[in-house]
């Protein structure tokens, strides 16, 4: 009795799950749409519209399925079109209008402080240093002496040319005193005319003797002066430094000065601002120390750095108090000129499909695309160039519409108006 129960429940199963399937739907691929459909009870009765297909449809159970209005054979691409054509509504996009602004352009740069100049205070004579005026550290001005060599025996040679010269002049004083006797006496009659040449020869021997003996004197007192090392320019004394005692060659440095005032700062202005860079511009330098001068530019290199793409620039500005030392990072603005430029939010940028950075606006009732370059970043917004001086900028919907395309634009809502400031 189980078993024929079983069997039984079995074959009810099976009995309904065939109804539920004869009312539904045989669907033979690769005829365009709405073909190679056909109701399954039409496929057990070999004809559409049966009288178990009737009875079915009649109750209720078997359902007539609809088939797309669409022609078969139309492409994909033709289809779109049908259902976006020119019937079709024109999508929505909120607008907001902006209107360019005085802007000043301002751009940082990163880089460090450097001493105007580092200069050797080197001998020009070599000898045994005797003393060593100045200390590690110490402030200079121009003059202040360094360094003292041992003089040696150029004192005495100092004296042998002072004596040489005195000679020479003694020499000059009788040979002009020769010269002018004889002068007097051939006028007179008393001395051949031809005594005259040699007189004067040697009148001009004694002169050039005066004139070598003065020179060798001017040597020996700049060769005793070379044993004196002064400063040639102001500034803060560096190694190497020289020991007392030590043997100086000549071309050896004695100390080294490192002028601190004024100072310059070293950085790079990138390509994309370097037709806005000329020397003389203002620049506000701030040290990582938070110590903040005022410089202006000095140098403009011609040449790019190869690794960067960007222009070495120098800032030259005052040190009086020394505060700025050589080597420290900083950071400077440069103001580069003023420009107009629009205020907008950055939810408004977007790309095209080039991927340049742009912003999408209303000309005419149709989307445009602008590129744009962007100043500066503030917590007011962006400011960016290359927009027209006034620009129904499209704030909702950017996304998805492209340039040329006819859109509905409506107004957004009134922003709050910000003023321009420095970027």
């Amino acid at each position: 009795m189980r078993a024929l129960f079983s069997y039984g429940v079995a074959l009810l199963i099976l009995l309904g799950a065939g109804a539920w399937l004869a009312t539904g739907s045989l669907v033979v691929g690769g005829n365009g749409p709405g073909n190679g459909e056909r109701p399954i009870i039409s496929v057990i009765e070999g004809k559409d519209h049966g009288p178990i297909a009737t009875q079915l449809a009649a109750a209720g159970v078997l359902a007539e399925t609809p088939h797309p209005e669409t022609d078969p054979a139309l492409t994909i691409a033709q289809r779109n079109e049908t259902a976006n054509g020119a019937g079709a509504a024109l999508p929505s996009v909120r607008t907001e209008t902006y209107t360019a602004q005085p802007l000043q352009i301002d751009v940082p740069l990163r880089g460090r402080t450097q001493a105007k100049a580092s200069v050797s205070a080197i001998a020009e004579t070599a000898g045994i240093v005797d003393v060593v005026h100045v200390t590690k550290g110490q402030q200079v001005a121009v003059g202040d002496a360094l360094c003292t060599l041992d003089k040696g025996t150029r004192a005495a040679a100092l004296a042998q040319a002072k004596a040489g010269l005195e000679q020479a002049n003694a020499g000059l004083v009788q040979a002009q005193l020769d010269y002018d006797t004889n002068t007097e006496l051939r006028n007179k009659g008393l001395a051949a005319s031809n005594t005259g040449r040699t007189v004067e020869v040697a009148l001009s021997g004694a002169k050039a003797s005066v004139s070598s003996a003065q020179a060798g004197l001017d040597n020996a007192q700049a060769e005793l002066d070379r044993t004196e090392i002064k400063a040639k320019v102001a500034g803060s004394v560096q190694d190497p430094i020289a020991v007392t005692g030590s043997l100086l060659g000549q071309g050896q440095p004695c100390a080294t000065i490192v002028q601190l005032n004024p100072m310059v700062f070293i950085g790079q202005v990138p390509e994309s601002r370097i037709a806005l860079a000329h020397t003389g511009l203002d620049a506000a330098i701030t040290t990582v120390t938070g110590t903040k001068v005022a410089g202006k530019v000095t140098f403009i290199s011609a040449v790019a750095d190869n690794a960067t793409r960007s222009f070495p620039v120098e800032i030259e500005f005052a040190n009086n108090d020394l505060s700025v030392r050589d080597g420290v990072s900083a950071q400077a603005v440069v103001t580069l000129g003023n420009t107009l430029g629009h205020l907008l939010p950055q939810s408004v940028l977007t790309l095209d499909e080039k991927g340049t950075l742009g912003v999408r606006t209303v000309e005419d009732g149709k989307v445009a695309f602008h590129a744009i370059t962007i100043v500066s970043d503030t917590r007011d917004g962006v400011w960016v160039t290359g927009l027209p001086t006034t620009s129904e900028v499209i704030t909702v919907g950017q996304e998805n519409v492209s340039a040329g395309q006819a859109v509905n634009a409506s107004p957004a809502e009134t922003a709050t108006p910000v003023s321009a400031e420095s970027v």
